[in-house]
């Protein structure tokens, strides 16, 4: 096995190189949480690597499930471990492992704000050991929000389920004030520091909303069939961050393939297999946006389908 030396106060940092190709890598995944959206993410990380020519590499998953001190312990024992590589899925993964170490090689994905989490220097020059993909288009939340209008024109109050101690949620839903406020929507909002919060927060909204909207929240979204039941019940449009949200049962979302982004994220650890060290390599965001509409969950929410809505959307069952 090729083996790196992990060491938080030194600033050289060492990437496997294409000589060794052959001999056994070893790559640490860390996830904060299983929910659809960041598993597919994982899985097209690791088709990257068996179709690129790197099914031997070694692949060590952990999944913290929502607790911050696993979390912890996660990136400790991948340091520990020496391993080759880490992948860091989702914002709070990536900040612990970046505090345990600065020499190992480490990619993310599912990032919202890299830059924000204080993961890279700059999009374009990330520097230090990291690099990665981000799961925001800068066009998702505004389009969201325009949809909202268009298609409810009557709608006033959006209520806006998110874990206040997630750094990627705070700047989703700061994002989303600000089109709010511009567009007159007012927001409604119920912070959650846990799943086992998520359904008690949309009993919350009950009545005080018109639209419900889920942003890239992973705690909301490990719970997020309790939202749905909520909508469901009540008949609120449940508007959510990501497409995979809509197959589960979301109304209505933009997204893209969260396997696709896994994918490059792939290819970009390839690069460093092959000696090209993570400040060289830029943050990549995804190249493709379009609006998804759940058929099923439109009944369900008591939502007519217009004419509006299949021009604007895709439209699945």
């Amino acid at each position: 096995m090729l083996v790196l030396t992990a060491c938080n106060n030194e600033d050289t940092q060492s990437t496997p190189d294409a000589e060794n190709q052959g001999d056994k890598l070893t790559v640490g995944i860390t996830q904060i949480v299983e929910h659809p959206a960041l598993d597919a993410a994982r899985e097209g990380f690791i088709e990257a690597l068996q179709e690129n020519g790197y099914d031997h590499v070694e692949i060590d998953t952990q999944i913290a499930q929502g607790d911050m001190n696993t979390n912890k312990t996660i990136a400790q024992k991948f340091v520990g471990d020496k391993v080759d590589l880490i992948l860091a899925i989702s914002t709070p993964s990536a900040q612990s492992v970046l505090s345990e170490t600065s020499e190992i090689p480490v990619l993310f994905t599912a990032i919202t704000d890299p830059v924000g989490a204080q993961l890279v220097e700059s999009i374009e020059s990330p520097g230090g050991n990291t690099t990665g993909t981000s799961d925001t288009h800068p066009d998702a939340i505004p389009n969201t929000m325009k949809s909202i209008v268009e298609f409810f024109p009557d709608a006033k109050n959006v209520g806006i389920i998110y874990n206040a101690g997630e750094q990627n949620s705070e700047v989703n839903v700061s994002r989303a004030k600000e089109v709010m406020d511009e567009l007159g929507l007012t927001a409604v909002e119920a912070a959650i520091s846990t799943t086992a919060e998520v359904k008690q927060a949309a009993e919350s909204l009950i009545g005080r909303s018109d639209v419900i909207y889920i942003p890239k929240d992973n705690t909301v979204v490990a719970g997020l069939e309790s939202v749905i039941a909520i909508a469901n019940e009540h008949d609120i449009p449940l508007y959510v961050g990501e497409s995979d949200s809509v197959k589960r049962g979301g109304f209505a979302g933009y997204g893209f393939e969260y396997h696709d982004l896994g994918y490059k994220t792939g290819e970009m650890a390839i690069e460093v297999f092959e000696g090209k060290s993570p400040a060289e390599i830029s943050v990549q965001y995804p190249q493709s946006l379009e609006l998804v509409i759940n058929k099923k969950a439109a009944e369900e929410q008591g939502i007519e389908i217009t004419d509006i809505m299949k021009e604007k959307a895709t439209i699945i069952e």
